[in-house]
């Protein structure tokens, strides 16, 4: 397929009797590719649901020049279906830039590419649903199907309709929010104080511009590409940008050919497998795996400052590392004044800035309040959060038939490739063979050259796709 199928227009409600047999809730990327992958599949009635009225992936981050962490294998269906219509490939083919890239010989490319892509796939495929809300989500034990209550929104957001679908399974992708650290709540929450999210930047940064003086908060990608465009667009000798950070250093992010391995199927199920107290205690550790920041960028910055000092003198530019903000507050109405702790020395100080970018990440939307009516069939871990097996089910009471699919919303059980695009095919696919219950997307045994853990004598790594090859050998053979 070349070009992109006809939009067949909003599909009407289900009643009880004619259930859907996935519901997908939120359409970012990786319900986005759910979504892509379970199209071709005939036997599957699906609907995805989604508040806003149409796809975005991060507008506030989609600054000139950024990238993505991950090739562009990993788009929504390469690494589980090289041959869907919905690759990027084909995305470039449709709109006549094949050779284009191809000449480029990007393996890497700009965020803004990769939105791009996406809305193209979200425009097309004719199982979405923006512009609705859903409010509910319940088991209906007599039916044995889940119920799921929505409204549908106008133009403008505002209520325009109630409705309710049924459903055998759902797949929950509503995605991260921005993660406001506590002593910074009351500021960015004043509309006269300019702290924002960097989700937000892009809508902020002429007003940031503005500012005599510009704090950034934060070590990571996004702090680094923020800090780097603020940088540029200020006077030579004239920046007035301090750079602060949690971190022991401005570490760059792990990008070693084994060390890429953790976000492999391999990792994800080597972690799953793990203790509970384990798992707890290693994702804080793997924060360089993806907290850092690309060797690229990190080079870029370094070589915008040294080029600042071609003509004397220093730029006023100040990166601090290993700094927490204890609190905060304002000065002046405007102004905001921080007060700071050095970790390592033990030193407090107070920093007066203008305005402050918050790049301190996204923590995932808690699920309490969407799934409150299935509360009491979910099972909880130790530190009461939602139990979820290999198959990226919620572990749920026996007497519910249906699977509750969650995407990411799993780190604390399926470790840090969770929030990665690269794995976002490869859990679709794994979610819609366990579905249908069969395998229409066929996935590896082995991932990694690594063995993440000793191999009992009869589990050595690729023992079980050998074993596989000659059973499958022997019934052609007697058949």
């Amino acid at each position: 397929m070349t070009g992109t199928p006809d939009h067949p227009g909003p599909q009407p409600p289900t009643t009880p009797e004619d259930p859907r047999d996935l519901v997908g809730i939120g359409i970012g990327p990786f319900n986005l590719s759910l979504a892509a992958l379970a199209h071709p599949l005939g036997e599957l009635d699906t609907a995805f649901y989604e508040q806003r009225p149409g796809f975005h992936w991060h507008p506030g981050l989609l600054i000139d020049g950024a990238t993505l962490q991950v090739p562009f294998l990993a788009d929504l269906v390469t690494l589980a279906d090289p041959a869907s219509p919905w690759s990027f490939l084909n995305y470039l083919k449709t709109r006549e830039r094949l050779f284009p890239f191809y000449f480029a010989e990007r393996f890497h490319i700009q965020r803004a590419e990769y939105d791009a892509y996406c809305r193209w796939v979200s425009e097309n495929l004719p199982a979405l649903h923006f512009g609705h809300q859903i409010d509910a989500v319940r088991w209906n034990p007599e039916r044995d199907l889940f119920e799921v209550d929505f409204t549908q929104l106008d133009t403008d957001g505002e209520a325009e309709a109630l409705g309710r679908t049924y459903t055998k399974n759902i797949a929950l992708g509503i995605g991260t929010a921005p993660y406001v650290p506590e002593p910074l709540k009351p500021l960015a929450e004043a509309p006269a104080v300019p702290v924002i999210h960097s989700a937000d930047y892009l809508d902020h940064r002429e007003l940031l511009l503005a500012a005599d003086h510009i704090t950034v908060i934060g070590s990571g990608q996004s702090g680094a590409e923020i800090f780097l465009d603020l940088l540029r667009s200020r006077p030579t000798g004239r920046e007035k940008i301090h750079w602060l950070a949690r971190t022991e250093a401005f570490a760059p992010m792990e990008y070693s050919k084994l060390g890429l391995e953790h976000f492999t199927p391999d990792y994800t199920r080597y972690f799953h497998a793990l203790p509970e107290a384990v798992r707890d205690g290693l994702v804080p550790h793997q924060w360089q795996l993806h907290k850092g920041i690309d060797a690229d960028t990190i080079t870029a910055i370094h070589d915008e400052l040294y080029r600042r000092t071609l003509h004397g003198g220093w730029p006023d530019a100040v990166l601090t590392p290993g700094v927490s903000v204890r609190t905060a507050g304002r000065v002046a109405t405007t102004r905001v004044e921080l007060h700071l702790e050095h970790l390592q020395q033990g030193t407090r100080s107070r920093l007066t800035t203008d305005a402050v970018v918050l790049a301190t990440g996204y923590r995932e939307r808690p699920l309490d309040q969407l799934l409150a009516g299935l509360d009491p069939y979910i099972r909880k871990d130790s530190s009461a959060r939602p139990r979820i097996d290999d198959q990226y089910r919620l572990v749920l009471d026996p007497s519910v038939t249906g699977s509750v699919y969650v995407q990411n919303a799993e780190r604390h059980t399926h470790g840090v490739g969770t929030p990665d695009l690269g794995l976002a095919a490869w859990r679709s696919a794994t979610i819609l063979n366990s579905l249908t219950g069969r395998a229409p997307y066929p996935l590896p045994q082995r991932t990694a050259f690594t063995s993440f853990g000793l191999q009992t004598p009869d589990r050595h790594p690729g023992t079980a796709g050998r074993i596989g090859e000659q059973r499958s050998n022997l019934v052609r053979l007697k058949t």
